[in-house]
């Protein structure tokens, strides 16, 4: 599933306008994202959670020449997933 399926399930089901339905879309990973940014965790229950790893420099290599190269730390989001979802998609 892609935006555009999210935004054509959302339409249908909330009897939305396709332009409602993507702002409403749209305003949901928004909000996500600026609560990530911000380094807030997101949790939405029974579906998972939302947090960012921090991750430290380290010196690695380069695959092609085996040059020794400086990675610098970096922040990734990292999701989780929640133990209801877990169970659904593992009893299907």
């Amino acid at each position: 599933m892609n935006r555009s399926d999210l935004v054509n399930k959302l339409k249908e089901k909330a009897d939305l306008s396709k332009k409602d339905a993507a702002e409403v879309v749209d305003t949901f990973f928004d909000k996500i994202t600026e609560t990530l940014v911000k380094g807030e965790r997101v949790e939405i229950r029974g579906f998972g959670s939302f947090t960012v790893k921090n991750y430290k420099p380290y010196v690695g290599r380069n695959p092609k020449t085996g040059e020794q190269i400086n990675v610098s730390s970096k922040k990734l989001p990292f999701f989780k997933v929640g133990k209801e979802l877990k169970e659904k998609v593992d009893n299907q």
